[in-house]
Protein backbone atom coordinates (compact mmCIF):
# COMPACT_ATOMS: atom_id res chain seq x y z
CA UNK A 1 0.00 0.00 0.00
CA UNK A 2 1.28 3.30 -1.09
CA UNK A 3 1.73 5.47 1.84
CA UNK A 4 0.29 9.15 1.97
CA UNK A 5 2.08 12.43 1.37
CA UNK A 6 3.67 13.65 4.16
CA UNK A 7 1.76 16.62 4.67
CA UNK A 8 -0.97 14.45 5.02
CA UNK A 9 0.73 11.87 7.60
CA UNK A 10 1.57 15.07 9.29
CA UNK A 11 -2.01 16.35 9.60
CA UNK A 12 -2.71 12.93 11.51
CA UNK A 13 0.40 12.88 13.98
CA UNK A 14 -1.31 16.21 15.18
CA UNK A 15 -4.76 15.18 15.04
CA UNK A 16 -3.33 12.04 17.04
CA UNK A 17 -1.80 13.76 19.55
CA UNK A 18 -4.53 16.24 20.05
CA UNK A 19 -7.22 14.03 20.65
CA UNK A 20 -4.75 12.17 23.07
CA UNK A 21 -4.15 15.12 25.04
CA UNK A 22 -7.45 16.55 24.95
CA UNK A 23 -8.39 12.54 26.19
CA UNK A 24 -5.88 12.80 28.99
CA UNK A 25 -7.05 16.13 30.46
CA UNK A 26 -10.57 14.92 30.11
CA UNK A 27 -10.14 11.55 32.34
CA UNK A 28 -10.37 12.62 35.10
CA UNK A 29 -13.23 15.28 35.07
CA UNK A 30 -16.52 14.74 36.74
CA UNK A 31 -19.34 13.09 34.56
CA UNK A 32 -21.51 15.99 35.52
CA UNK A 33 -18.94 18.62 34.59
CA UNK A 34 -17.98 17.05 31.39
CA UNK A 35 -21.34 16.57 30.59
CA UNK A 36 -22.58 20.70 30.71
CA UNK A 37 -18.84 21.33 29.23
CA UNK A 38 -19.70 19.30 25.94
CA UNK A 39 -23.29 20.91 25.62
CA UNK A 40 -21.56 24.34 25.69
CA UNK A 41 -18.83 23.37 22.82
CA UNK A 42 -21.92 21.41 20.83
CA UNK A 43 -23.50 24.65 20.95
CA UNK A 44 -20.68 26.24 20.39
CA UNK A 45 -19.70 24.22 17.63
CA UNK A 46 -23.73 24.60 15.77
CA UNK A 47 -22.61 28.31 15.04
CA UNK A 48 -19.46 27.72 14.09
CA UNK A 49 -19.66 24.57 11.76
CA UNK A 50 -21.52 25.68 8.73
CA UNK A 51 -21.42 22.89 7.12
CA UNK A 52 -22.22 20.62 9.31
CA UNK A 53 -25.09 22.71 10.27
CA UNK A 54 -26.94 22.84 7.08
CA UNK A 55 -26.08 19.24 6.61
CA UNK A 56 -28.25 18.74 10.18
CA UNK A 57 -30.69 20.94 8.66
CA UNK A 58 -31.02 19.41 5.25
CA UNK A 59 -31.49 16.27 6.92
CA UNK A 60 -34.17 17.85 9.20
CA UNK A 61 -35.75 18.76 6.39
CA UNK A 62 -36.26 15.54 5.02
CA UNK A 63 -37.28 14.10 8.21
CA UNK A 64 -39.41 16.68 9.10
CA UNK A 65 -40.96 18.59 6.78
CA UNK A 66 -44.16 19.56 8.57
CA UNK A 67 -41.91 21.48 11.10
CA UNK A 68 -41.02 24.78 10.87
CA UNK A 69 -37.50 25.99 9.97
CA UNK A 70 -37.50 27.80 13.39
CA UNK A 71 -37.81 24.44 15.09
CA UNK A 72 -35.49 22.17 12.30
CA UNK A 73 -33.07 24.91 13.54
CA UNK A 74 -33.89 24.30 17.58
CA UNK A 75 -33.36 20.49 16.98
CA UNK A 76 -30.26 20.87 15.14
CA UNK A 77 -28.93 22.66 17.76
CA UNK A 78 -29.74 20.34 20.33
CA UNK A 79 -28.78 17.84 18.67
CA UNK A 80 -24.91 19.18 18.50
CA UNK A 81 -25.18 19.72 22.09
CA UNK A 82 -26.49 16.24 22.55
CA UNK A 83 -23.47 14.57 20.75
CA UNK A 84 -20.87 16.97 22.42
CA UNK A 85 -22.17 15.94 25.59
CA UNK A 86 -22.30 12.12 25.11
CA UNK A 87 -18.71 12.36 23.58
CA UNK A 88 -17.18 14.27 26.58
CA UNK A 89 -19.00 11.28 28.89
CA UNK A 90 -17.40 8.71 27.44
CA UNK A 91 -14.27 10.27 27.54
CA UNK A 92 -14.08 10.45 31.12
CA UNK A 93 -13.29 6.70 31.33
CA UNK A 94 -12.52 6.44 35.48
CA UNK A 95 -15.76 8.24 36.46
CA UNK A 96 -17.59 6.86 33.81
CA UNK A 97 -16.61 2.77 34.57
CA UNK A 98 -17.34 3.81 38.54
CA UNK A 99 -21.03 5.10 37.78
CA UNK A 100 -21.76 2.74 34.85
CA UNK A 101 -24.51 0.86 36.57
CA UNK A 102 -26.32 3.77 37.81
CA UNK A 103 -25.60 6.25 34.85
CA UNK A 104 -27.20 3.76 32.46
CA UNK A 105 -30.51 1.67 33.65
CA UNK A 106 -31.18 -1.57 32.58
CA UNK A 107 -34.78 -2.57 33.45
CA UNK A 108 -35.32 -6.16 34.01
CA UNK A 109 -37.96 -6.31 31.27
CA UNK A 110 -35.06 -5.35 28.56
CA UNK A 111 -32.45 -7.49 30.29
CA UNK A 112 -34.46 -10.78 29.73
CA UNK A 113 -35.53 -9.94 26.27
CA UNK A 114 -31.55 -10.48 25.56
CA UNK A 115 -31.19 -13.23 27.96
CA UNK A 116 -34.04 -15.11 25.90
CA UNK A 117 -32.66 -14.68 22.77
CA UNK A 118 -29.12 -15.43 23.91
CA UNK A 119 -30.35 -18.69 25.73
CA UNK A 120 -30.97 -19.85 21.92
CA UNK A 121 -27.35 -20.41 21.91
CA UNK A 122 -27.12 -19.53 18.31
CA UNK A 123 -25.80 -15.98 19.28
CA UNK A 124 -27.46 -12.73 18.80
CA UNK A 125 -27.13 -10.19 16.34
CA UNK A 126 -27.15 -7.16 18.32
CA UNK A 127 -28.71 -4.00 16.08
CA UNK A 128 -28.57 -0.30 16.99
CA UNK A 129 -27.73 2.77 15.39
CA UNK A 130 -26.16 6.47 16.34
CA UNK A 131 -28.99 7.23 18.89
CA UNK A 132 -28.45 8.55 22.48
CA UNK A 133 -25.07 7.06 23.34
CA UNK A 134 -24.32 3.55 21.33
CA UNK A 135 -21.15 3.71 23.39
CA UNK A 136 -22.10 3.29 27.00
CA UNK A 137 -24.99 0.54 25.36
CA UNK A 138 -22.08 -1.69 24.58
CA UNK A 139 -20.15 -1.14 27.24
CA UNK A 140 -23.09 -1.40 29.53
CA UNK A 141 -24.15 -5.08 28.35
CA UNK A 142 -20.52 -5.59 28.21
CA UNK A 143 -19.83 -4.92 31.59
CA UNK A 144 -22.41 -7.06 33.11
CA UNK A 145 -21.17 -10.08 31.41
CA UNK A 146 -22.44 -10.89 28.27
CA UNK A 147 -19.62 -12.30 25.97
CA UNK A 148 -19.88 -9.16 23.50
CA UNK A 149 -18.35 -8.14 20.00
CA UNK A 150 -18.83 -4.99 18.00
CA UNK A 151 -18.48 -4.56 14.10
CA UNK A 152 -16.39 -0.96 13.56
CA UNK A 153 -15.13 0.82 10.61
CA UNK A 154 -11.59 1.67 10.73
CA UNK A 155 -10.55 5.46 10.94
CA UNK A 156 -7.74 6.88 8.52
CA UNK A 157 -4.90 6.99 11.15
CA UNK A 158 -4.27 3.29 13.01
CA UNK A 159 -3.18 5.32 15.78
CA UNK A 160 -6.57 6.62 15.85
CA UNK A 161 -8.11 3.13 15.38
CA UNK A 162 -5.92 1.66 18.33
CA UNK A 163 -6.78 4.64 20.53
CA UNK A 164 -10.52 3.27 20.26
CA UNK A 165 -10.02 -0.41 20.23
CA UNK A 166 -8.29 -0.03 24.12
CA UNK A 167 -10.76 2.47 25.07
CA UNK A 168 -13.70 -0.07 23.97
CA UNK A 169 -11.67 -2.83 25.67
CA UNK A 170 -11.32 -1.86 28.85
CA UNK A 171 -15.31 -2.27 29.17
CA UNK A 172 -14.84 -5.07 27.69
CA UNK A 173 -15.85 -4.73 24.21
CA UNK A 174 -14.18 -6.38 21.61
CA UNK A 175 -13.92 -4.86 18.00
CA UNK A 176 -14.14 -6.34 14.66
CA UNK A 177 -12.38 -3.89 12.40
CA UNK A 178 -14.68 -4.75 9.47
CA UNK A 179 -11.48 -3.55 6.95
CA UNK A 180 -9.11 -6.29 8.58
CA UNK A 181 -8.62 -9.52 7.07
CA UNK A 182 -10.64 -12.48 8.73
CA UNK A 183 -13.61 -9.68 9.95
CA UNK A 184 -16.09 -12.30 8.12
CA UNK A 185 -14.91 -15.24 9.71
CA UNK A 186 -14.53 -13.49 13.10
CA UNK A 187 -18.26 -12.41 12.60
CA UNK A 188 -19.20 -15.71 11.61
CA UNK A 189 -17.13 -17.01 14.96
CA UNK A 190 -18.67 -14.59 17.36
CA UNK A 191 -22.66 -16.22 16.96
CA UNK A 192 -21.60 -19.26 16.21
CA UNK A 193 -20.02 -19.31 19.71
CA UNK A 194 -23.48 -18.00 21.26
CA UNK A 195 -22.05 -14.56 21.69
CA UNK A 196 -23.64 -10.74 21.12
CA UNK A 197 -22.50 -9.44 17.32
CA UNK A 198 -23.24 -5.72 17.49
CA UNK A 199 -23.66 -3.55 14.99
CA UNK A 200 -24.71 -0.19 13.61
CA UNK A 201 -26.96 -0.08 10.20
CA UNK A 202 -28.18 3.31 10.33
CA UNK A 203 -25.79 5.24 8.25
CA UNK A 204 -24.75 5.49 4.23
CA UNK A 205 -21.59 3.75 4.16
CA UNK A 206 -19.11 2.01 1.75
CA UNK A 207 -20.55 -1.47 2.25
CA UNK A 208 -23.19 -3.92 0.93
CA UNK A 209 -26.40 -2.28 1.25
CA UNK A 210 -30.23 -2.56 0.83
CA UNK A 211 -32.38 0.23 0.01
CA UNK A 212 -35.18 0.15 2.33
CA UNK A 213 -37.72 2.93 3.63
CA UNK A 214 -36.02 5.35 6.12
CA UNK A 215 -38.31 8.83 7.27
CA UNK A 216 -40.59 8.32 4.29
CA UNK A 217 -37.58 8.01 1.79
CA UNK A 218 -35.93 5.17 0.31
CA UNK A 219 -32.16 5.04 1.73
CA UNK A 220 -29.47 2.52 1.30
CA UNK A 221 -28.73 0.83 4.75
CA UNK A 222 -26.15 -2.13 5.71
CA UNK A 223 -27.39 -5.29 4.76
CA UNK A 224 -24.75 -7.09 7.00
CA UNK A 225 -26.54 -8.14 9.96
CA UNK A 226 -29.92 -9.49 8.11
CA UNK A 227 -27.50 -11.82 6.08
CA UNK A 228 -25.42 -13.03 9.24
CA UNK A 229 -29.45 -13.78 10.89
CA UNK A 230 -30.54 -15.15 8.04
CA UNK A 231 -26.94 -17.54 7.28
CA UNK A 232 -26.65 -18.21 11.04
CA UNK A 233 -29.88 -18.27 12.66
CA UNK A 234 -28.95 -16.24 14.93
CA UNK A 235 -31.70 -14.06 16.84
CA UNK A 236 -32.40 -10.58 16.20
CA UNK A 237 -32.10 -7.90 18.77
CA UNK A 238 -32.38 -4.30 18.62
CA UNK A 239 -31.51 -1.88 21.48
CA UNK A 240 -31.12 1.92 22.24
CA UNK A 241 -29.63 3.75 24.65
CA UNK A 242 -31.53 7.21 25.60
CA UNK A 243 -30.47 9.57 27.72
CA UNK A 244 -33.04 10.34 29.90
CA UNK A 245 -32.38 13.47 32.66
CA UNK A 246 -28.67 12.74 33.98
CA UNK A 247 -28.75 9.43 32.97
CA UNK A 248 -29.69 6.76 29.99
CA UNK A 249 -32.05 3.96 29.89
CA UNK A 250 -32.07 0.51 27.32
CA UNK A 251 -34.46 -0.26 25.98
CA UNK A 252 -34.72 -3.37 23.57
CA UNK A 253 -36.34 -5.72 21.54
CA UNK A 254 -36.23 -8.58 19.47
CA UNK A 255 -37.22 -8.81 15.76
CA UNK A 256 -38.50 -12.00 14.35
CA UNK A 257 -36.51 -13.30 10.84
CA UNK A 258 -38.56 -13.95 8.27
CA UNK A 259 -38.60 -17.38 7.30
CA UNK A 260 -39.02 -16.31 3.53
CA UNK A 261 -36.72 -19.29 1.28
CA UNK A 262 -35.56 -16.63 -1.23
CA UNK A 263 -32.72 -15.17 1.13
CA UNK A 264 -32.59 -12.24 -0.54
CA UNK A 265 -36.21 -11.14 -0.04
CA UNK A 266 -35.99 -12.43 3.91
CA UNK A 267 -32.81 -10.17 3.93
CA UNK A 268 -35.01 -7.06 2.12
CA UNK A 269 -37.89 -7.67 4.65
CA UNK A 270 -35.36 -7.75 7.89
CA UNK A 271 -33.29 -4.87 6.96
CA UNK A 272 -36.58 -2.92 6.57
CA UNK A 273 -38.22 -3.95 10.02
CA UNK A 274 -34.75 -2.94 11.65
CA UNK A 275 -34.57 0.55 10.02
CA UNK A 276 -38.13 0.80 11.03
CA UNK A 277 -37.73 0.51 14.70
CA UNK A 278 -33.97 2.85 14.14
CA UNK A 279 -36.43 5.47 13.22
CA UNK A 280 -39.18 4.82 15.43
CA UNK A 281 -36.26 4.81 17.84
CA UNK A 282 -35.31 8.37 17.05
CA UNK A 283 -38.78 9.67 16.73
CA UNK A 284 -39.13 9.15 20.21
CA UNK A 285 -35.93 11.48 20.56
CA UNK A 286 -34.99 13.43 17.40
CA UNK A 287 -32.33 15.54 19.01
CA UNK A 288 -30.61 12.36 20.04
CA UNK A 289 -29.33 11.44 16.72
CA UNK A 290 -26.71 12.33 14.22
CA UNK A 291 -28.30 14.72 11.71
CA UNK A 292 -24.79 16.16 10.65
CA UNK A 293 -24.92 12.59 8.33
CA UNK A 294 -26.03 12.58 4.93
CA UNK A 295 -28.44 9.45 5.46
CA UNK A 296 -29.99 9.40 1.93
CA UNK A 297 -26.57 10.24 -0.05
CA UNK A 298 -26.90 7.35 -2.08
CA UNK A 299 -30.00 7.31 -4.59
CA UNK A 300 -31.21 4.21 -6.35
CA UNK A 301 -30.30 3.38 -9.63
CA UNK A 302 -33.13 5.32 -11.76
CA UNK A 303 -33.86 2.69 -14.22
CA UNK A 304 -34.30 0.22 -11.68
CA UNK A 305 -37.91 0.45 -10.03
CA UNK A 306 -37.07 -0.43 -6.23
CA UNK A 307 -40.00 -1.36 -4.36
CA UNK A 308 -40.64 -0.57 -0.77
CA UNK A 309 -40.74 -3.07 1.25
CA UNK A 310 -42.68 -3.39 4.20
CA UNK A 311 -41.43 -3.07 7.57
CA UNK A 312 -43.35 -4.94 10.57
CA UNK A 313 -44.51 -1.95 13.12
CA UNK A 314 -42.54 -1.17 16.07
CA UNK A 315 -43.50 -1.86 19.20
CA UNK A 316 -43.84 1.43 21.67
CA UNK A 317 -41.50 2.35 24.15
Amino acid sequence: MERPPLAKRLKRFLRYVLIRGVLLLLQPLPLGVARSLGARLGALAYTLAGGERRKALKSLSVAFPEKSDADRQALARDAFRHLAAAALEVACTGALDEALERLVAWPDADRQVLETALARGRGVVFVSGHVGNWELLARRVARAGYPSQSIAKETTDPRLTELVGQFRARGGVRSIWRGQEGAARAMLRALRNGEILGILIDQDTKVQSLFVPFFGQLAATPRAAADLAIRTGAAVVTGFCHREGAGYRLSMEEVPVPQDTDREAAALALTAALSSRIEAAIRRTPEQWVWMHQRWKTRPPVSEDVPLPEAAPASAG
